[in-house]
């Protein structure tokens, strides 16, 4: 199943894609797609569902993150070996593992919103994983249980935040508001068999920055959820950002940096496409 929330924001209802990637409606069997109706009980009620009986959202509504109000929004760093290359550090011997500020979650085609301050707007097309079942010190054979799913994500960064100002905490430059797209939508575990078999790209106004796979990950996913697993409790909900493959801004010679006006597009093997412009905040945003 494909898991869709449409709508204005913070007033996003529920949907599944039916097979002409139309939305049908799922608030009545559903409030909405936060951590305890992403488990398997829920998601399997919906899977016996006939969407021909569901109401068909008429339009083109906005989509907002496939996920409502996770607890955890985590990130791991440098998990691509030509990534960790490009920005001249050592592939790591263990996950490294950061924290992005749940509230900078937003919509797949939100503006990226460019924060006071900003010299180096960078993005990064990253598959994340949705958590649907409760996970402590748990086994890499065991990890696939405790998904819901999958989701193309842009870990938006701001690379002066990020390093410049004190690097060991790179939290400061991946947390400001519009950071986290996520979506389109929430693919579900049976849609993505083997989620280290996902090709991804990223465009910036046209112009191919980024190619990759998930198969040249360093970390798996398996190896991520049962990692995290061990060292905190992973919540139904929690979304995990998994890790960009090279073509950063960061990683260009000269370094070239996103702006105002600026077109975001990225994709993602069976997670859809995002695209997103770049804005400077002001007052209100």
């Amino acid at each position: 199943m494909k898991l869709v929330r449409y709508g204005q924001p913070g007033k996003e209802k529920p949907g599944l894609l039916d097979e002409d990637g139309k939305i049908r409606d799922v608030s009545t069997i559903v409030p909405d797609f936060t951590g305890e109706y992403l488990g398997d009980k829920f998601l399997q009620k919906l899977a016996r569902t006939r969407l021909s009986r569901l109401p068909l959202v008429r339009g083109r509504p906005r989509l907002g993150a496939p996920v409502a109000r996770p607890i955890n929004y985590i990130g791991i760093g440098l998990n691509y070996g030509d990534h960790a290359a490009e920005a001249g550090l050592p592939i790591p011997k263990e996950p490294i593992v950061f924290f992005k500020a749940a509230n900078s979650i937003s919509g797949p085609h939100d503006p990226i919103i460019e924060p006071k301050g900003s010299e180096k707007l960078d993005w990064e097309v990253e598959l994340a994983i949705v958590i649907g079942a409760r996970a402590h010190y748990i086994s890499e054979r065991a990890a696939f249980d405790h998904v819901a799913g999958y989701c193309l994500a842009n870990d938006v960064s701001e690379r002066s935040f990020q390093i410049d100002r004190g690097g060991s905490q790179w939290g400061k430059g991946k947390g400001a508001p519009s950071f986290g797209p996520l979506g389109p939508w929430l693919a579900t575990r049976d849609e993505v068999p083997n989620p280290q078999r996902i090709n991804l790209w990223l465009d910036v106004n046209g112009e191919r920055r980024q190619t990759g796979s998930t198969k040249t990950m360093i970390f798996n996913v398996r190896k991520l959820v049962s990692y995290l697993s061990h060292f905190m409790v992973l919540e139904p909900g929690d979304v995990i950002v998994t890790g960009t493959p090279p073509g950063v801004g960061m990683g260009m010679k000269p370094p070239v940096w996103l702006k105002p006006g600026d077109i975001v597009t990225l994709g993602g093997e069976g997670l859809g496409e995002q695209r997103a412009e770049v804005i400077a905040w002001r007052r209100g945003l």
